[in-house]
């Protein structure tokens, strides 16, 4: 019995892929694989985005490995108990169904297994990434000196940057820096502030207005209070895009009290920030090329698979000089660029770009302005169905909507939200349950493109008939 014959008992498929010739097993695989994975986004609209069972396959490994069908049917009950964005009621959070080309490239990826940590195991993928993040850099109004670099989702990015602020300010040493952020901040920031070792009030909080916005006036007294108590604030975020209404903080005033004051500017536009590359949609974010660090998450709402998270500085050269420590195992990059281990805090990557690059290439210009206006146009056709008399619903220019009733308290407004939540996921429409300023939502994000007008008059009817006679 050969050491082999242990390892995958299936003769017909090998654990690797011949380097000598085109190996028909895998082709055979990965195209079953494929057409499983085909036939269940093709089923999408017939049940819910929630599976109605879920039945796990085992998870430890099995003394001999397993045969190409018991791999596949094992993979088809994953398959079955999986989320699924695709159905046009899936409109919960920002995870909209994936492009084609992504998918594709999320494949190739997998396949080329290079990592991004240096050139020599990453040729032309690093160079794609460079390139990449240089064209977002400019395309939402940074010089030639700008660039980034990719990470595993909007929380990492947003750490990355407040990194790079702190380093950049000389606050390294000072456990008692602070950050201001909005009260409707994203709770990565939380976390980020622990991680760096921060005070646990280094992360100070303004209040918003009434539109959701970060007060002005407040945050200038927070600052001369700082000033006051000789306290030093090393970065200002401004949020293109809260979580529960969307809304967009005055991104040229922040950007001009962050210059006078000589603090560093970073914008979380996690959720927002992609507008910024439409030329249609890019006013709604006057101001964000001002910033000296932009988290972007195409994921969000062009389709790309997860993850792609973006970190786009002003001047690369700040990445460079906050990560880098030296590769001395690695050969040293072509040109002047850092390898991409010492541009950000991950060491080996996956070449995550590639779905993105292809992703946009398959969009197109026109595609990509489509999809950034129909969302809009979504949000805003559903708000126009809700009935106003019934809801308090908050919202901003983008494409998330949050509501609840106006005539019930907030133990009421709770009940309201389970109860209502539980109904609609029986008509198959998903949405979430966000709590704000004290009091329990119903949010609907409008990015999944599979939604039509019929499902949203559909959707608002059944919300419009809970409330009251």
């Amino acid at each position: 019995m050969t050491g082999n014959t242990h390892i995958q008992p299936d003769s017909s498929l090998k654990p690797f892929a011949s380097p000598d010739h085109l190996d028909p097993q895998l082709q055979s695989f990965l195209e079953e694989a494929s057409t499983r994975l085909c036939e269940w986004l093709a089923n999408a609209g017939k049940s819910g985005p929630l599976p109605s069972l879920s039945v796990m396959p085992e998870v430890a490994p099995s003394l001999n490995g397993l045969s190409k069908q018991s791999l596949l049917d094992d993979l088809q009950l994953v398959m079955e108990g999986a989320y699924q964005p695709s159905h046009p009621g899936a409109l919960a959070h920002l995870d909209p169904p994936p492009l084609t080309a992504s998918i594709v490239a999320d494949l190739i990826c997998a396949g080329l297994n290079n990592n991004l940590l240096a050139e020599e195991l990453s040729p032309s993928l690093s160079r794609l990434e460079r390139q990449l993040c240089q064209w977002f850099a400019e395309r939402i109004g940074f010089s030639m000196q700008s660039g980034g670099v990719a990470a595993s989702g909007g929380s990492l990015s947003n750490l990355m940057a407040l990194v790079v602020a702190r380093y950049h300010s000389g606050l390294n040493n000072d456990k008692e820096a602070v950050v201001l952020v909005s009260e409707d901040a994203h709770v990565c920031f939380a976390k980020a502030i622990r991680v760096m070792g921060l005070q646990n009030d280094a992360l100070q909080k303004v209040a918003t207005n009434q539109d959701g916005q970060i007060s002005i006036e407040l945050l200038q007294s927070q600052l001369n209070k700082l000033r006051s108590q000789s306290k030093k604030c090393f970065a200002i975020v401004a949020t293109a895009g809260t979580t529960v209404r969307g809304a967009i903080d005055p991104l040229l005033q922040l950007a001009d009290i962050a210059k006078k004051e000589g603090i560093w500017l970073h914008i979380d536009g996690a959720i927002g920030g992609i507008f910024a590359i439409s030329q249609k949609t890019s006013p709604m974010l006057n101001g964000i090329s001002k910033a000296d660090s932009i988290t972007l998450n195409p994921q969000k709402l062009l389709g790309i698979t997860k993850t792609s998270s973006l970190l786009l500085v002003a001047n690369k050269s700040n990445l460079t000089s906050t990560f880098s420590t030296g590769l001395p195992y690695i050969e040293p990059s072509s040109g002047e660029e850092a390898h991409g281990g010492e541009i950000g805090l991950q060491g080996t990557r996956a070449g995550e770009v590639l779905k993105l690059w292809l992703g946009l290439r398959q969009l197109g210009e026109v595609g990509i302005d489509q999809l950034l206006e129909n969302s809009i146009s979504r949000r805003i056709f559903f708000e126009e169905q809700l009935d106003p008399s019934k809801f308090n619903i908050i919202s901003g220019p983008l494409h998330l909507i949050s509501f609840t009733p106006k005539e019930l308290n907030i133990k009421q407004s709770k009940s309201w939200s389970i109860e209502t939540r539980q109904k609609l996921l029986d008509n198959k429409f998903m949405l979430s349950r966000p709590n704000h300023d004290a009091r329990y939502y119903l949010k609907a994000v409008m990015g999944n493109p599979h939604t039509k007008k019929v499902h949203l008059i559909q959707l608002a009817t059944l919300l419009n008939r809970s409330v009251g006679l």
